[in-house]
Parts: C-alpha cells; sequence; structure tokens
C-alpha cells in the first residue's frame, strides 16, 4: 500500500481524517466513480483485476489460550 501511495516506510501515514477529506473532495467534484473506472482499468490491462471472489480475514489477535472443560 505504501508503494502505491508513494509513501516510503519512513514517511508518515495519513490519519483517517485525510483521507475522508480527500474521499469528500473527490464525492463533492463527482470524481469517485471515474477514478475507481480508471483503476479497475490499470488493474484490468495489468491482468489482475478480479470480478469476484472471497475476502477472508486473517487478522492475528492476542488471545487466552484455551481450555478444556
Amino acid at each position: 500500500m505504501r508503494l502505491f501511495a508513494g509513501l516510503s516506510l519512513d514517511s508518515p501515514i495519513p490519519d483517517h481524517t485525510t483521507i475522508m477529506n480527500f474521499r469528500h473532495l473527490l464525492e463533492k467534484h463527482k470524481l469517485s466513480r471515474p477514478l475507481f473506472k480508471e483503476v479497475n482499468r490499470w488493474l484490468s490491462d495489468a491482468g489482475i483485476y478480479l470480478k469476484e471472489g472471497t475476502i477472508v480475514d486473517a487478522t492475528i489477535i492476542e488471545a487466552a489460550r484455551s481450555t478444556k472443560n
């Protein structure tokens, strides 16, 4: 994601407010859909566009060890 956004490992990442402000700016100027279509076209041209699939969340969290009763 950092490479895609042009952020190096030592640059700070934008917080949620910055991202939401950018999203609202896109919506205000009716650029959300054209941008989304362009990104999808770019992905399709690169052969990495998926039209369907399944999202799997494999987030690792700290939890207490399971005990048997």
